[in-house]
């Protein structure tokens, strides 16, 4: 008879399979936070298929219950912000089209951070500045934004401005931890490599986010989303979601 202190090969195997991913997954994100991760790696990594079944399942169910919990724990704040952003002028909250699992688009929620004619500021500043138009062209994204107001450029930095995404998740559209949020234009970027990004749910954090943010150029940010589909795990979600806390508070990457 074993003694009650005694493990079984099953544990033991589980306990070292679970250490290795997290090990693992803690190496890729350093590697990538180094610069090691390039996008021509992309296409070495060893190629896994979408969480099947019960772990999606499982994964699913994790989503639900931590996004309304966080909900509920963060009512206040939610509230506080959202009187804030309509104080300084228009909506609370609006809505961007993006691209989700296999291709169906939907509105991913924000706090609103920019002034309320944000597009007509963003095409005449393009047409009259062609340094701002090539980073936009290259990023789809501006460092100095001028779109951004005061409050905006607050809830950003703190990554504030993505708690409504927490609803997004609650409905099924977003995962708490997946590839950036994308526009349809966007795709183009990932070349035969879109399939990957397709095959989940973007997340409000992923590797990208703990990764650098933008200050990443948009090759490498491609490079982390198909390595995160291609290698995810729950062991990858929690030390991503682990990660973020420490980015969020240190805002570096953010803009």
């Amino acid at each position: 008879m074993s003694s009650i202190g005694s493990k079984s090969p099953g544990a033991s195997r589980a306990v070292t399979a679970t250490s290795a991913s997290v090990e693992c997954a803690a190496q890729r994100i350093d590697d990538a936070k180094n610069g090691l991760l390039q996008p021509q790696d992309v296409s070495g990594l060893e190629e896994r298929a979408a969480l099947p079944g019960a772990s999606d399942r499982v994964k699913r169910v994790f989503d639900i219950v931590c996004a309304l919990s966080m909900i509920v724990v963060l009512a206040p704040l939610l509230l506080v912000i959202a009187v804030m952003v309509m104080l300084d002028g228009g909506p609370c909250v609006f809505g961007h089209t993006r691209i989700g699992l296999n291709g169906v688009k939907f509105r991913c929620l924000k706090f609103r951070s920019m002034v309320t004619n944000a597009d007509e500021v963003l095409k005449e500043l393009l047409e009259r500045d062609p340094v701002a138009r090539a980073e936009w062209e290259r990023d789809f994204k501006l460092k100095d934004d001028v779109r951004i107001t005061r409050l905006g450029r607050f809830i950003r930095r703190t990554s504030i401005d993505e708690l409504p995404q927490l609803w997004n998740v609650v409905r099924g559209e977003m995962s708490l931890v997946g590839p950036r949020p994308i526009v349809e234009a966007e795709l183009e970027r990932y070349g035969p490599y879109t399939n990957y990004y397709l095959m989940t749910k973007p997340g409000i954090t992923g590797m990208w986010q703990v990764s650098g943010r933008s200050d990443l150029d948009y090759a490498s940010r491609v490079s982390l989303d198909v390595q995160y589909a291609r290698t995810r795990s729950f062991a990858g979600d929690a030390l991503i979601m682990i990660k973020t806390i420490g980015v969020a508070l240190k805002r570096r990457g953010a803009y």
